[in-house]
């Protein structure tokens, strides 16, 4: 077991580093109420470290292959992810939802690439400022938005 630890402990290092940042982002989501929570953003990070990872071993394996591009994998996980998003949109008459969760998905993703790819400092930074966003964003757009219903020329 202690063997397979050490063989892999790079492997085990990226995929928990992206199931932890994951999951900090989906803590937030729990806390305002969102669908997609804790484990949808786990999921969603670590399931883009894999595809990363996976690219990353086959690059290894068949990178001497004239015209083989590991990265390919890498975007298909942000279409995928896309695809992912546009499921989490809802229109609603005339009102608008899921736009945050399918942006959040989105670069979840894409913290969840940088962990795949070893970038930590990246990754790490990346999920600072999506719960920045997240949370003081969100504090600073409420008196905004009260603001834009005030002088809504559609209202008036």
């Amino acid at each position: 077991m202690s063997q397979f630890l050490v063989q892999n402990s790079d492997i085990i290092l990226k995929l928990t580093a992206a199931v932890g940042l994951g999951l900090c982002i989906g803590v937030e989501r729990v806390l305002v109420h969102k669908e997609a929570g804790m484990k949808t953003h786990a999921l969603v990070s670590l399931g883009a470290a894999v595809f990363i990872i996976i690219s990353e071993m086959i690059g290894v394996k068949y990178g001497m292959i004239d015209g083989f591009d590991p990265t390919r994998i890498a975007s298909q996980v942000i279409v995928g992810i896309g695809f992912l998003g546009a499921g989490s949109i809802i229109f609603q008459g005339s009102r608008l939802s899921g736009l945050t969760t399918a942006g959040g998905l989105w670069v979840t993703a894409g913290i969840g690439m940088a962990a795949g790819f070893g970038f930590y400092s990246l990754a790490v930074l990346t999920t600072i400022l999506v719960l920045f966003v997240f949370t003081v964003i969100n504090i600073l757009e409420k008196p905004v938005r009260k603001y834009s219903e005030d002088v809504d020329p559609l209202k008036n």
